[in-house]
């Protein structure tokens, strides 16, 4: 097939590249090569370049970021979205977008499947939804992605942090009121891969397996690098930040499991090979 990857530059998109390339022609895009937040630019370009399949993992994904610049998140968080549906219905191509945990309120207490009830606290969360219901108004053939907590090779991620800053700190305060499921690049672009060889279109959760707190998460993430750092657990409202982060945010994969794909592994097995990888 003929795919064309918005944000090929990004985490994600670096790890599409890797597990799409042998086996299709991509047309990779950045900011640069393609604004997606101009309507005619991206209608000419996917009417000449005619891929089969668009997966749209361009976004502003700086959370606080959102609400300080509010315009820019909706311009390419939700209208940039817009604009890649209208231009797949154009030329009948199906549209992979990646979307966000954030679009829930962190209010539940079980993990949550697609069809849980919606309820964005943050501008990001706000602005990821505007896609969502573009894309649902717009396409027949598309796949909406849900995942969280993503890290990867490249780019700015929680675990780089944390080992960064293992290197000059004995003791790191982490928030302990904030549940969700980290989820590595590399094993999402796997599942996408998968996903766009069917036609089972909707919205679909992805995630790696097992879930837990940010503090969890560092603890474990110290304990594999072998690194002799306390973590001291904080609330979310001790460690003030300018947007608000749903406080449980897991997600069932539920559409997936359903489908008959295999779960994704536990993040614990993810994150010991992440590691490895940048030792």
């Amino acid at each position: 097939m003929k795919i064309l990857i918005t944000g090929s530059n990004g985490m994600l998109g670096h790890d599409l590249i890797n597990v799409l390339q042998d086996n299709h022609e991509l047309i990779l895009t950045t900011s640069k090569t393609l604004d997606i937040t101009d309507k005619q630019q991206v209608i000419e370009f996917l009417t000449q370049s005619k891929p089969d399949i668009v997966i749209n993992s361009a976004t502003y994904t700086d959370v606080d970021g959102c609400e300080e610049n509010q315009d820019l998140a909706y311009s390419v968080n939700g209208e940039g979205v817009k604009n890649l549906a209208l231009a797949c219905r154009e030329i009948d191509s199906a549209l992979v977008h990646i979307s966000t945990d954030y679009v829930f309120d962190g209010s539940a207490t079980e993990p949550i499947a697609e069809n849980g009830e919606i309820g964005p606290i943050s501008v990001y969360g706000k602005s990821k939804l505007k896609a969502e219901e573009a894309i649902q108004e717009i396409l027949d053939k598309f796949f909406i992605v849900r995942t969280a907590w993503l890290y990867g090779i490249n780019g700015k991620n929680f675990p780089k942090t944390m080992l960064e800053l293992a290197e000059n700190h004995s003791q790191i305060t982490v928030v302990y009121d904030e549940v969700g499921t980290p989820t590595y690049t590399p094993d999402l672009a796997g599942a996408i891969s998968e996903l766009i060889e069917t036609d089972y279109y909707g919205i679909y959760h992805i995630t790696n397996s097992d879930y837990c707190s940010w503090c969890e998460f560092a603890k474990y993430i110290f304990e594999v690098a072998d690194k002799d750092v306390t973590v001291i657990p904080v609330t979310a409202s001790e460690f003030a930040r300018p947007a608000p982060r749903p406080s449980y945010s897991v997600l069932r994969n539920k559409n997936w499991i359903d489908k008959g794909f295999k779960p994704l592994r536990s993040y614990r097995d993810a994150i010991k090979e992440y590691i490895e990888l940048i030792k």
